[in-house]
């Protein structure tokens, strides 16, 4: 009798469906009953000393009532003790449905499993801001930004945590819109930091975003960690994470299935960002699973023109997911994308391994300048394993601006059942490797027996100790 074999695509991604499915059921088996008046524990980068619950400024969690208002009284509220120990706002089970509000410094927004912060399809809801300083422009068009769901500027000390609570983003509106080419601002993201210090994103499962899922912009010192972030992949510029001009930032232990790249280092657009100036450095992230049939696990840029350096990324997993490491720029950019360290990737059925272009031509507007052009170099990759390839390297620089400095070694690249008759196109850059298989292209020299370098010490965000901070339950589980 003869047996169906499926082939190898559809055999890795029903893989990837196995593998959420595992997560979910681990998350369910994690679950556990709080009665009132027992003490909910979770880790945080400094605990506070007032608690109150959104109930308490006449929060209603039916899943249709607006509770915009309520959020914001509750921030108002508590931002009196800012400098009386800080406050934490609990929101417990129930489905809370709100439109925009803003955080305040020593805070923390606690989501109690059960609870799901439903973001509203309102587009009035959504208050509209001036476009980044450092982009010009809005992503979605010429105009401005409908400010995020979760948002804040000019904050110090903000957690954003729970014990998986859910934040439900509700795109799929905010999808169709921008599609059908309704839109002439950028649609909301769902936490947005400006300007900022000391901010934590932890424990919480992200769904279904309007846009980008996480943007701290021009802020230090945060920690993004055991996250579950989800939206179809077939979404509109749903990244995951994308820290865009900051520093000392920790990402570790998430995982994403995403329309667009996983994480996404940002520092600014074309002449807009070069003028604003600010970089995106020293950042580490860690063990980071992603799925995303059509864009990246991490991408550098291409917003990258006040400079990307000093990124250390390890331990790293994709599954049926466009490409791994990719670096998107062009003539325009300036900036810089320097001093990039990946060591340890598993990936598993990929379009491309490593992915650089130096033709990446989206702009804000015509005022860009053609001689702005980027520096790319010391781009390190070593111990890569990946199955189920259809081309090694897709590697471009500039013509005149050659992106110089990579190094590969320990790279084992297996081939799927179609792969390209070409496994490495390289154009325009430089660079060494060792023990790459399939042997990379002449630009790539093979020298023998060389290590690509990776940093042994810790970048400061990745030295900090969490504390252990509590509430008292008010109300049991449903």
């Amino acid at each position: 009798m003869a047996f169906f074999q499926p082939s190898k695509p559809v055999t890795n991604l029903v893989a990837s469906f196995l593998l959420l499915g595992l997560i979910n059921i681990s998350i369910v088996e994690s679950r556990r009953h709080v009665l009132e008046g027992s003490d909910v524990s979770y880790p945080a980068i400094n605990c506070r000393k007032h608690t109150a619950f959104l109930t308490d400024f006449g929060g209603n969690g039916d899943g249709t009532t607006s509770n915009t208002a309520a959020f914001q009284a509750a921030v108002q509220n508590l931002s009196q003790f800012a400098d009386d120990g800080g406050a934490q706002l609990i929101v417990p089970p129930g489905k809370w449905l709100t439109g925009s509000f803003n955080l305040t410094s020593h805070f923390t927004l606690f989501i109690q499993y059960g609870a799901v912060i439903l973001a509203s399809q309102d587009e009035g809801e959504y208050p509209l801001i001036e476009p980044l300083p450092s982009y010009g422009h809005g992503r979605d068009g010429p105009g401005g930004r409908f400010s995020s769901l979760i948002g804040g500027s000019h904050l110090t000390d903000v957690v954003i945590t729970g014990d998986n609570g859910t934040i439900d983003g509700q795109g799929s509106s905010w999808w169709d819109k921008f599609h059908q080419g309704k839109l002439a601002n950028t649609r909301p993201y769902m936490i947005e930091l400006m300007y900022s210090n000391q901010i934590q994103i932890s424990n919480l499962t992200l769904i279904n975003s309007p846009s980008w899922f996480v943007h701290p912009v021009y802020s230090s010192d945060i920690i993004m960690q055991d996250l579950t972030i989800t939206a179809p992949v077939d979404s509109p510029n749903t990244d995951g994470i994308d820290p865009d001009s900051c520093k000392n930032v920790k990402i570790q232990d998430v995982f994403i299935v995403s329309g667009d790249d996983c994480v996404a280092v940002k520092s600014g657009w074309d002449q807009y960002g070069i003028s604003f100036g600010m970089p995106t450095e020293q950042m580490i992230i860690r063990r980071v699973t992603c799925i995303s049939p059509d864009s990246a696990l991490v991408a550098l840029g291409s917003e990258m023109s006040g400079g990307i350096t000093n990124i250390r990324a390890e331990d790293l997993t994709a599954i049926n997911t466009e490409s791994a490491i990719r670096i998107k720029t062009a003539p325009g950019r300036g900036g810089y994308v320097t001093d990039i360290f990946v060591d340890g990737m598993n990936l598993q059925t990929m379009k491309y391994v490593f992915w650089t272009t130096g033709a990446y031509g989206q702009h804000p507007d015509p005022g860009w300048d053609p001689k702005a052009l980027p520096k790319v170099d010391h781009i390190h990759y070593r111990n890569v394993v990946a199955q189920n390839v259809t081309m090694a390297g897709n590697m471009g620089g500039i013509d005149g601006d050659s992106f110089t400095g990579f190094c590969l070694t320990n790279v084992t690249i297996g081939l799927s059942d179609n792969p390209k008759k070409l496994q490495w196109n390289c154009t325009d850059i430089a660079g060494l490797s060792h023990n790459v298989t399939p042997k990379t292209c002449t630009n790539l020299v093979d020298e023998g027996l060389i290590e690509c370098e990776y940093p042994k010490d810790l970048i400061p965000i990745d030295t900090v100790q969490l504390q252990t901070c509590s509430f008292t339950a008010k109300n049991q589980f449903l």
